[in-house]
């Protein structure tokens, strides 16, 4: 269901060259795999032997021996739709190859020989086996296009190759093992280009001082520029120790994430697990041109086919973040706020210096987003070398604003050191209201927007008279729902929170709170306590706020989690609704999860003419709604096929 298949990752243990003991192991893990739902299970390289048999690779016995134990495998699997990768050495065309081996359904599907013959310090591949890159383009055959065929004793004759289609599925599986991806261009990036969206890698990569570190950016790297999940399994302590020592590393990465890997060293035998979401890799490579440039003919003509992979319907193996825009840890927190920060003040710097501003000019709400807004433009003024006080912030309060937050505003100006001044709207609208002949106690969308454009006027013609720009205020996820008056606050002469949706600004504003003085934290925390609002509707008999945000819309954090899916993958609606169960479980009802997902839906696509026509302003992530780079959608484009 929504393209999830679960992927294992194992490290038997073994005997060196006993392919009875290791045979018998490889079953009993790949029996505990499959029933534990996995569609494809991975095993290390020549596991079947042992990667360290050294010469008696050249043992006739031991090679007759693999060959049964390749047999007895797929016998044992025989009733089920699972793939099975393992490694053995294989006697083809009077060479021996270092082969993974693909069974299902108990046949040989194909063989993929290993390209990349480490034979350096403690390697010596070349010793015992020929690389596979002649079979693999297809060169024995007399044609770079065509797919080898290889007698394999008591299998037939069975394709020589290391990509896999899945029929009635848009899983394609490249394969490499162990060298094959240290190399400076690993097979698995042609592969990828030509639409392998899983790549597996059967390994025995020994154990060095600093070299698991290395191999796990390897894997990590190589997963996000195939834009792919990264299946390795490595060899484990039970190898010969002669010379090296075998870890086990077992790793499951997904688009530059990893998403599942072990401790190592483990003398048990050890199964790791990934729920491996296909369908989001494939969207998202939509969107990237340079995998729609590769011409792929030659890499399907010597594909083989996996009858099937059997799909997920429940995620077990696989965390979704019900934030994904906020670092999970408080390290990362840090880093990345920084550096969201610093593009922030860089781009806002820039922008000062090219109009020649002598003053930025910000409506200050005591609420989130103008807050961080002010917050970057203080640091901005500190980076130019520029006074505080040429920093212009205003309180506009209206019918709606409370004594909470017009006394936070006041007292963050305070504290930052920007000048300050107070400009009552109400009388003015009220004005406006019998020029346009509304009744003030009609307390519709024209009485909001009323003041929400009276501010902005304010705010345009003092950054005028002052020689200034006018700073946005609005995030990314006001942006996505339209959530702001058209030509008010939707406008300004540069949006420094523009790229940052609501999750992420409570995020940085709680990060800066946290580096900051006594005083200065103090409001920041209150700021971050305070309901969201507009604050355009009377305060409650209480003088509270009234109008929440939240209460109309739905929480932000399902709306951000809604947002981060469907831009980044193409996510369906339905996808949307099963993710954010998963990711919300005993925190949002399914109601509220229906409700928050229809009003998304619905606003994202009726709003699209306040994007299409918002101000300049900073990229901060992989998600932005700008109309000129990254989103590009007619304003009157139909929603219904995603609300049925």
């Amino acid at each position: 269901m929504f393209g999830f298949y679960r992927f294992a990752s194992v490290c038997p243990t073994l005997k060196v060259a006993d392919t009875a003991y290791n045979t018998d192991e490889i079953i009993r893990c790949a029996v505990e795999a499959i029933k534990n739902d996995a569609a494809f299970v991975v095993f290390p390289e020549l596991c079947i032997t042992g990667y360290t048999c050294s010469d008696l690779f050249h043992q006739e016995l031991l090679l007759k021996k693999s060959l049964e134990s390749l047999s007895k495998i797929a016998k044992a699997f025989a009733e089920s739709d699972a793939v099975i990768a393992v490694g053995l050495p294989l006697w083809m065309f009077g060479c021996l190859y270092n082969c993974a081996a693909f069974l299902q359904h108990g046949k040989l599907v194909a063989v993929t020989p290993k390209i990349h013959l480490p034979n350096q310090r403690e390697f010596y591949e070349k010793r015992h086996f020929s690389s596979g890159r002649d079979l693999l383009r297809g060169a024995s055959a007399g044609n770079a296009a065509a797919a080898v065929m290889c007698p394999v004793e008591g299998f037939g004759d069975v394709p020589v190759t290391n990509f896999f289609t899945v029929k009635g599925s848009d899983v394609r599986v490249g394969v490499e093992l162990c060298e094959d991806l240290w190399t400076a261009v690993p097979p698995s990036g042609e592969l990828a280009l030509a639409g392998a969206n899983v790549i597996v890698n059967l390994s025995a990569s020994d154990a060095l001082v600093g070299k698991c570190d290395y191999r796990r950016n390897l894997v990590l790297n190589q997963s996000a520029r195939c834009m792919a999940a990264y299946v390795y399994a490595s060899a484990g302590v039970h190898e010969s120790t002669t010379d090296m020592v075998f870890s086990g590393h077992l790793m499951i990465a997904e688009n530059g994430s990893m998403v599942a890997e072990n401790a190592q060293f483990n003398r048990e035998s050890e199964i790791i697990y990934a729920d491996v979401d296909v369908e989001r890799l494939n969207m998202q490579r939509l969107s990237e041109g340079s995998f729609q440039d590769f011409d792929s003919r030659s890499v399907y003509a010597r594909a083989a086919s996996f009858d099937s992979l059997r799909p997920l319907d429940k995620l077990q193996y696989r965390f979704v973040s019900p934030t994904p825009f906020v670092p999970g840890n408080i390290e990362t927190r840090d880093k990345s706020s920084t550096e969201i920060f610093n593009i922030q003040c860089a781009g806002l710097a820039k922008r000062l210096e090219a109009s020649h501003s002598a003053r930025a000019v910000i409506g200050l709400s005591g609420g989130l987003d103008s807050t961080l807004a002010l917050l970057v433009v203080a640091e901005t003024f500190k980076l130019l070398k520029l006074p505080a006080k040429e920093i212009l912030s205003l309180t506009m309060p209206g019918f709606g604003t409370t004594k909470r937050t017009r006394n936070n505003a006041v007292t963050l100006a305070e504290l930052l050191g920007v000048e300050l001044r107070t400009v009552d709207i109400q009388k003015t609208c009220l004005q406006h209201f019998e020029d346009i002949g509304h009744d003030p106690k009609k307390l519709d969308v024209t009485y909001e927007n009323v003041q929400a454009r009276e501010r902005t006027q304010i705010l345009m013609d003092i950054a005028n008279s002052e020689g200034g720009i006018v700073i946005g205020t609005g995030d990314l996820s006001e942006i996505a729902l339209g959530w702001s008056t058209y030509n008010a606050d939707h406008m300004s002469m540069y949006a420094v929170n523009c790229d940052i949706p609501k999750t992420l600004v409570r995020h940085i504003v709680d990060w800066y709170a946290d580096h900051s003085g006594t005083e200065l934290k103090a409001v920041l925390k209150d700021i971050l306590d305070t309901p969201v609002s507009p604050e355009l509707l009377p305060a409650d008999s209480n003088g509270r706020i009234a109008q929440k945000t939240e209460s109309i819309l739905g929480a932000y954090e399902i709306h951000d989690f809604y947002l981060y899916h469907f831009a980044k993958y193409g996510a369906t609606p339905e996808k949307l609704l099963f993710l954010a169960k998963y990711a919300f479980a005993g925190k949002f009802s399914d109601e509220e999860l229906k409700k928050a997902l229809t009003v998304f839906v619905r606003r994202f696509f009726t709003q699209q003419f306040k994007r299409s026509c918002i101000p300049d302003g900073p990229k901060v992530g992989t998600i932005s709604l700008s109309p000129r780079a990254d989103w590009r959608m007619p304003s009157d484009a139909s929603f219904e096929d995603w609300m049925n």
